[in-house]
């Protein structure tokens, strides 16, 4: 009975299928620039526009699960609103009936990895010559993760098809309609393809193993069965990606239990007053009937709907750790709050630092971070302090208005400027990740034993700077000083390091630029780091001798 299940290419195609998503959304985050972002706007203008592209999407590449992802990926790089995110997933489940009545009206002969293997082939050789830091590295990134959704796909429906398909669904003929409408839901959640269900359901239902009516109920099952992999998908994600998956959830689980209430009086609409008598069109039809009605039902309430899903899921991402607890018209309360929240981000700062060098962090306790951030990818995590330092800077204005002590403002100041230099360390560590995945990946002994030697530094300036931050400050003045001509002399003895297996042969042209970059990141990041820290913790006597220290590299 189950001699054609193969679990090794179940668990083949979840991996290839991950793979994929991976791939999918760290391209679309490269691709994303200014242009990329003004033509997805346009393209989603709209809400019936929005939903129109869905539905259009979906049925030429037979596959809502892609482009619920694409929606799950632009919505968390911030292309696409909510509401629109929202209108573009209703045309979605609109588009997927498309294969249904291919099935219904031409049989039962799909074969997805004929479309899939040969985008994968040119994308695979592209990936493999194209330079890691140009645009066509990236499209092909995106065309080999758009197509490995395919063969994963493809790969979890054969593998599962087999059992499926060999059930004996007569035995559960004179079953309550729940446990139809279970079997669609448990059958789409594996399989990952309410496709894949829908021609099961509709072989079964040609075979005369199923009645129409438990049929439709299997179908409403796999509505509401689909929106799993969103869920999967969005469940180490951000906030926003979370709500699109919710709002995806809440779609379905309506409209079913609307068209479950009322299932027998709908079914006698179409098979008498309509007058649809072949079974199989009938099933498709009412598969459509069900996402129309859906569209009808929550057009008006895009708007309502998405502003909901807004305030869902708050505390997971997108909140500081003090500020937002404290009104920036209480000046003394507000400006320790801030303080606090300066540490807190010189801390993500430092955690995000060793983990782009995939350093453990011993030192910081969770609760000194975001409790989502320790979790969190290095892009997610570069992410977040970007969000964190745009929160501080606009609590800063707001605060700045209501102070009036001289030494206040002067504070304020100070902190402004920490936080402004510490994001100058992150944002120069973030530019040198190309150069940290090249060199940490290279067969040239003296590019790898620089980075091996980089990542030594990176670790112990980390500790120290940590434990400053960490303790007393009055008690480490002097261990910044000393951190500082740590970091001078570093940069000093590796450029004379370069210089020498420049001279020695061991390195070209390219490669040294490549490192001489590297290098100089580093060493802009120690530098802004020590200034934050500098103007985090010291009062003005003691910031005034790193005041008369070089200015930075930029």
């Amino acid at each position: 009975m189950f001699n054609s299940f193969d679990i090794w290419k179940v668990l083949a195609g979840v991996a290839i299928f991950l793979l994929g998503v991976r791939f999918l959304e760290e391209s679309l985050q490269q691709l994303a620039g200014r242009k990329f972002k003004l033509y997805l706007k346009k393209q989603t203008s709209s809400k019936f526009r929005a939903i129109g592209g869905g539905a259009l999407v979906t049925a030429i590449l037979q596959s809502s699960s892609v482009v619920s992802l694409m929606v799950l990926a632009f919505v968390g790089a911030g292309i696409i609103t909510m509401q629109n995110a929202l209108a573009v997933i209703l045309g979605a489940n609109l588009g997927t009936t498309v294969t249904g009545w291919l099935v219904a009206l031409a049989g039962f002969n799909m074969n997805i990895e004929n479309l899939a293997l040969p985008v994968a082939g040119i994308a695979g050789l592209g990936f493999a010559v194209f330079d890691r830091n140009g645009k066509w590295y990236n499209w092909s990134r995106f065309l080999l993760g758009f197509s490995f959704l395919f063969i994963g796909l493809g790969y979890m429906k054969t593998g599962i098809e087999g059992l499926v398909l060999n059930l004996d669904l007569r035995q559960y003929a004179n079953a309550p309609l729940f446990i139809f409408l279970l079997i669609g839901f448990l059958v789409t959640s594996l399989i990952q393809s309410s496709s894949a269900t829908v021609a099961i359901t509709l072989s079964a239902l040609y075979a005369g193993a199923i009645t129409l009516v438990d049929g439709i109920a299997i179908v409403l099952g796999s509505e509401v069965g689909t929106t799993v992999k969103l869920f999967m998908a969005s469940i180490k994600g951000e906030a926003a990606k979370k709500r699109v998956a919710l709002g995806n959830f809440l779609f379905n689980i309506i409209t079913a239990a609307l068209i479950l209430i009322f299932l027998l009086p709908l079914t006698e609409l179409v098979t008498d007053v309509i007058g649809i008598k072949d079974e199989l069109i009938a099933l498709v039809f009412f598969q459509t009937f069900v996402n129309v009605l859906g569209i009808i039902l929550f057009y008006p309430l895009l708007g309502i709907f998405g502003r909901f899903l807004e305030n869902r899921f708050l505390n997971d991402n997108d909140e500081t750790m003090f500020i937002h607890k404290v009104a920036s018209k209480e000046p003394s309360t507000a400006l320790l709050a801030l303080e606090s929240e300066s540490r807190h981000f010189i801390y993500s700062v430092v955690d995000f630092t060793r983990s782009s060098f995939s350093l453990a962090n011993p030192d910081i306790a969770s609760m000194k971070l975001h409790k989502e951030f320790p979790g969190k990818s290095i892009p997610e995590k570069y992410e977040y302090i970007k969000f964190l330092h745009g929160e501080i800077h606009s609590y800063c204005i707001q605060l700045q208005k209501n102070l009036v002590d001289k030494e206040d403002i002067e504070k304020l100041n100070r902190l402004i400027s920490a936080v402004r230099n510490t994001m100058y360390a992150a944002k120069s560590i973030k530019d040198a990740l190309p150069d940290i995945n090249q060199l940490s990946n290279s067969s040239n002994d003296v590019k790898f034993g620089f980075y091996t030697q980089s990542r030594v530094a990176v670790d112990e300036f980390c500790t120290k700077a940590f434990h400053i931050v960490d303790e007393n400050p009055d008690l480490h003045f002097e261990d910044l000083a000393a951190l500082y001509h740590y970091v001078t002399t570093g940069y000093t003895e590796s450029l004379k390091q370069l210089y020498k297996e420049t001279t020695a042969g061991h390195v070209n042209e390219s490669e040294i630029t490549t490192l001489l970059n590297f290098n100089r990141e580093i060493f802009t990041a120690f530098k802004s780091f020590v200034f934050g820290i500098k103007d985090c913790l010291f009062n003005r006597e003691q910031a005034k001798y790193f005041d008369e220290l070089p200015g930075f590299i930029r």
